[in-house]
C-alpha cells in the first residue's frame, strides 16, 4: 500500500483501487447518517420511541411492548429501505457509467418497467393460483427479460449508449401501457395490488417475506460490483479508450449491465417500482467524491439509502394516520432534480 497526501492506493497481482481519503471522510459521514436516520426512523410512528429506548431495544434489553414494536413491526421496514435504497442507488451508478449518460437509471432502460410487468402480470394471471411469496420471482423475471429484450433490439455490431437508451426508454413505455390495460380489465382487488405496487411502498414487510430474501442480493452483489468498479470507470470513459487498454468492452457491458439489473430487479420485487433513487443518489454521490467509481459505488448505496429512509419517514409522519408509499415521496424529490440535471445537460452532445 502506498499513499500520499490525498490518496491510497491499494494494489495486488490481480486488483488495484485509487481511494480517495474525501471519499473515505464522505462515505464514514453518509454511513453514520444512515444509521442515525434509521434510530430516528424506527422510532417514529403513532407510539414514539426516544432514540436511546430505540437502540435499548433492538439490543434487546428494552420493555416487552418497545421490544415488540421495534423489533417486529418497525426495524423490518426500516432494513428493507436501507437495503432497497442502496440497491437502487449502486444499479443507478452502474448504469450511468456505461452510458456515459446522469440521465440514466433502472427506470430508463427497462429494468423498473419489466420488474412491475412481472408482478402486474403475477397479480393478473396467478393471484389466486400460487402463494404470493412467487411474487418476487415474478418481478426479478420480468426485470432480466425485459433488459434482455432491450439488450437484443439494441445490438448492431455491440451495444452502444444511445441506443440502449432510446430502446429501453421505448419498451418501457410499451410495458406500462400493458400493465395499466390489465389493470383496466382486471378485478379491483387486483388492481388495488398493482397500483400500490407500482407506486412503491415498503409497507407491511417483515422479516421472513422481505428482510431475509433481499439481504443475500444486497450482500453479495455490492460487493462483488465494488470489485468491477474499475471496469466500470473504463467504460465510463468512452468505448475507444476501453478498447486501447485491453478492456472487452461487449462482455464487461453485459456483465455489468446483469449486475445492475439484478440489484435493481431484486430491489423492485420487494418494495415495488419506486422511482428516482437510481437516478439522484449517483448524480448527488458524484457531486461529493467524483467520478471514480471505486468511491461512488459505496456513496451511491449510503445516499440511495438515506433517501429511501427519508422517503419513508416523511410518508409515515407528514399525513398521519395515513401512511403514504415512499414512492410518492421519491417522485416528487426526483422530479425536481431530473429537470435540474437535464437543465444542466442541455448543451451536451
Amino acid at each position: 500500500m502506498s499513499t500520499s497526501k490525498r490518496d491510497i492506493t491499494i494494489r495486488s497481482k490481480s486488483y488495484s483501487f485509487l481511494i480517495s481519503k474525501k471519499a473515505i471522510i464522505v462515505t464514514l459521514s453518509l454511513f453514520l447518517a444512515v444509521i442515525l436516520m434509521m434510530i430516528i426512523s424506527t422510532g417514529v410512528g403513532s407510539i414514539t420511541i426516544k432514540p436511546l429506548n430505540v437502540i435499548k431495544a433492538v439490543f434487546g434489553y428494552g420493555t416487552d411492548s418497545s421490544m415488540m414494536i421495534v423489533r417486529s413491526l418497525r426495524l423490518p421496514r426500516v432494513i428493507v429501505a436501507v437495503l432497497i435504497g442502496a440497491s437502487l442507488g449502486v444499479a443507478g451508478a452502474i448504469l450511468q457509467g456505461i452510458v456515459r449518460n446522469p440521465l440514466t437509471s433502472p427506470d430508463t432502460i427497462g429494468t423498473t418497467g419489466g420488474a412491475t410487468l412481472g408482478a402486474v402480470s403475477f397479480f393478473f394471471f396467478f393471484s389466486d393460483k400460487l402463494s404470493i411469496h412467487w411474487l418476487p420471482v415474478a418481478a426479478i423475471l420480468g426485470a432480466f427479460l425485459a433488459t434482455l429484450l432491450v439488450y437484443l433490439f439494441s445490438w448492431k455490431n455491440g451495444i452502444t449508449p444511445l441506443r440502449l437508451v432510446l430502446i429501453g426508454t421505448g419498451l418501457t413505455a410499451a410495458m406500462s401501457a400493458v400493465s395499466y390495460l390489465m389493470m383496466l380489465t382486471g378485478p379491483i382487488v387486483l388492481a388495488q395490488q398493482s397500483l400500490t405496487f407500482m407506486t412503491g411502498s415498503i409497507y407491511g414487510v417483515s422479516w421472513a417475506k422481505a428482510v431475509y430474501p433481499l439481504l443475500p442480493w444486497v450482500a453479495v452483489l455490492i460487493p462483488v460490483i465494488f470489485f468491477y468498479a474499475r471496469h466500470i470507470t473504463i467504460q465510463s470513459l468512452g468505448e475507444d479508450i476501453a478498447q486501447s487498454v485491453g478492456s472487452h468492452v461487449q462482455r464487461q457491458r453485459f456483465l455489468l449491465i446483469m449486475l445492475s439489473v439484478a440489484l435493481a430487479g431484486a430491489a423492485v420485487a420487494f418494495g415495488g417500482a419506486i422511482s428516482f433513487i437510481g437516478l439522484m443518489a449517483p448524480h448527488i454521490s458524484r457531486k461529493l467524491v467524483g467520478p471514480s467509481f471505486g468511491s461512488l459505488i459505496p456513496v451511491s448505496a449510503f445516499t440511495g439509502a438515506l433517501l429511501l429512509l427519508l422517503a419513508d419517514l416523511c410518508g409515515r409522519f407528514l399525513f398521519k394516520p395515513l401512511d403514504i408509499p415512499a414512492g410518492v415521496f421519491t417522485a416528487a424529490i426526483g422530479a425536481p432534480i431530473f429537470i435540474y440535471v437535464l437543465y444542466r445537460s442541455r448543451n451536451r452532445g
